[in-house]
């Protein structure tokens, strides 16, 4: 990626509730940034949170064992395992 691409700019419009902006406003303020700063900051912050719940989990250590051990188990034998396995994958010919 570019340097050029990489801080591009977008504009994202939105309506709000003006209850909601002035919420935000005054948050903005007390955190001395301007509203765009503001819910620029909280919504990647947000995006950040939802990505790692995808990616990212913690477990205690009895769990984790537990987890590890399924995970190295060899598959049990069964019928629709194999069939799925025997499958070719759509891009096969």
């Amino acid at each position: 990626m570019s340097s050029a691409t990489s801080h591009a700019t977008k504009v994202i419009n939105f309506r709000a509730p003006a209850a909601k902006q002035a919420l935000i406003d005054r948050a903005a303020q007390v955190s001395g940034m301007n509203r765009t700063e503001f819910i620029l900051d909280a919504s990647c912050g947000k995006a950040h949170e939802v990505l790692a719940e995808q990616t990212h989990f913690v477990l205690s250590r009895e769990a984790m064992q537990r987890f590890n051990e399924l995970v190295e188990a060899p598959p049990a034998n069964s019928d629709a395992l194999r069939r799925l396995l025997s499958t070719p994958a759509p891009w096969e010919p």
